[in-house]
């Protein structure tokens, strides 16, 4: 068999399929006519034949079978049966990249034919707007040229880590299930606006792109968390006395034990699936 080390598969029309391939199509990396999309509910793929104007397939078997890259995007509890229907079609000249939440590589390799390289990556929501944060390792298989291909596709929806697998738990606690702590401190501030007296229109707008501005101070200018903290803190001022009801509030370890009982519940997710 000849594999097209162009030819990328999507498997799962999701948010996040739909995203990539968005994202692959808009940025022009690849073709349309390069990426197939396979789903198993056919409105999903005749909208995403309509919105990109990338290949379709109802069969997963056939549309693997030539292509270089395929990303397994469906849910975790769907993985296996997936794997197990393409596993012995796939061959090691391919690769396979599994946004699978907390599925680790042996758990899928073991469902594919020998030596088939497997990159795991672990993207988050805002993915969907191409500004995600990803995190991928690689399995048995899997090398440079495997990595990098990964970290080309997801580059699309946002930035992407290399991290080694047993950190993987860590990334999906920190950034996976980090736009739900976001959300949750944005839903906070905007009560406590309207408990200030401002509107519900008004109140969300301050907060969202305040959290917004502060972010792309974060990374674009790359200051430290610290810095900016201090920059905004004048003594005896607004921000000082905010901060010391937070810090009585006990709000950094309760997000340190969050995060902690976040990246346990990964572990055992991935261990139930063992």
């Amino acid at each position: 068999m000849s594999v097209d080390k162009r030819r990328i598969v999507v498997i799962g029309t999701g948010k996040i399929g739909e995203a990539l391939i968005k994202g692959l199509c808009a940025s022009g990396w690849r073709k349309p006519s390069e990426i197939v999309a396979t789903d198993i509910h056919s409105e999903r793929l005749q909208a995403i034949k309509e919105l990109c104007g990338v290949e379709t397939s109802e069969s997963n078997r056939d549309a693997v079978k030539d292509a270089g890259l395929i990303v397994v995007a469906v849910k975790p509890q769907d993985l296996a049966a997936l794997l197990d229907e393409i596993g012995d079609v796939l061959t090691s000249e391919q690769t396979v990249l599994s946004v699978a939440a907390a599925v680790r590589t042996p758990n899928i390799e073991k469902h594919l034919s020998a030596n088939v390289p497997v990159v795991r990556a672990m993207p988050n929501t805002p993915a969907t707007v191409q500004e995600g944060m990803a995190g991928i390792c690689a399995g048995a298989h899997a090398g440079e040229e495997h990595l990098a291909l990964a970290e080309e596709v997801l580059a699309h929806l946002g930035a992407v880590v290399r991290v080694q697998e047993d950190e993987m738990d860590a990334v999906t606690a920190v950034s996976g299930s980090g736009p739900a702590y976001f959300a949750l401190l944005a839903e906070a501030m905007i009560e406590a606006g309207i408990l200030l007296g401002l509107s519900r229109e008004i109140s969300t707008q301050l907060v969202v792109q305040t959290m917004f501005g502060t972010a792309k101070l974060l990374r674009d200018e790359h200051i430290h968390p610290v810095e900016l903290r201090e920059n905004v803190t004048s003594p005896g001022g607004t921000t000082i006395r905010a901060i010391r009801e937070l810090e009585r509030a006990g709000i950094r370890a309760a997000f340190l034990n969050a995060i902690q009982a976040a990246m346990e519940r990964s572990r055992e997710l991935g261990a139930d699936d063992q």
